[in-house]
């Protein structure tokens, strides 16, 4: 399978909507949507044995939801800067140094988006909380117990691909290291 060509039929606010004209192996020519959307970054903040999360409301599905701290990395910008600065903002916290994590493309072959995610044990409350800034989705940043969120993705109080991936990704870390000991 092989991507032939591909025409934009939308963009607006950096997302873009497009048909791409893809070959099968067979052969066979078909046109498949896509969307393109900017690079993001985010982090996992952990800090003795609870995690930062934001309780945010989503408009278009019309649900609430944990999710980690995750924005657009902006232009010039690398995504350890992005990932540091979205934490600041959206939860009031400077994390500690941040390592890398996870990469995901949380939607398959339908979006060309990439979240690349950091991890941070420690955390520093910044005076005065979270700026609100644009983000008006999120109600609260809270620690939450890192033994609930198996359980918090059950329930489906966490939906996102990229926090879902990230927090079990990261959790299996910690069991590993725990394993090692």
């Amino acid at each position: 399978m092989r991507r032939r060509s591909e025409r934009l039929l939308y963009a607006a606010n950096g997302v873009g909507l497009g048909v791409a004209d893809v070959e099968l192996s067979g052969g066979e020519r078909v046109e498949r949507p896509f969307i393109r959307t900017p690079q993001a970054a985010g982090a996992v903040v952990f800090h003795d044995g609870r995690v930062l999360l934001l309780w945010r409301r989503s408009p278009i599905t019309d649900t609430r939801g944990w999710e980690i701290p995750l924005g657009d990395v902006g232009p010039g910008e690398e995504p350890e800067e992005a990932a540091a600065r979205h934490v600041e903002e959206q939860t009031g916290w400077r994390p500690g140094p941040l390592v890398p994590l996870i990469r995901t493309r949380p939607a398959g072959d339908v979006a060309d988006c990439e979240h690349v995610v950091f991890a941070a044990h420690q955390a520093t409350e910044l005076p005065g909380g979270p700026e609100k800034g644009d983000d008006e989705e999120r109600e609260r940043a809270e620690w939450v117990p890192m033994l609930r969120v198996q359980g918090l993705i059950e329930e489906q109080a966490i939906t996102s691909a990229t926090t879902s991936a990230a927090l079990l990704h990261f959790l299996a870390g910690l069991l590993q290291a725990r394993a090692a000991h």
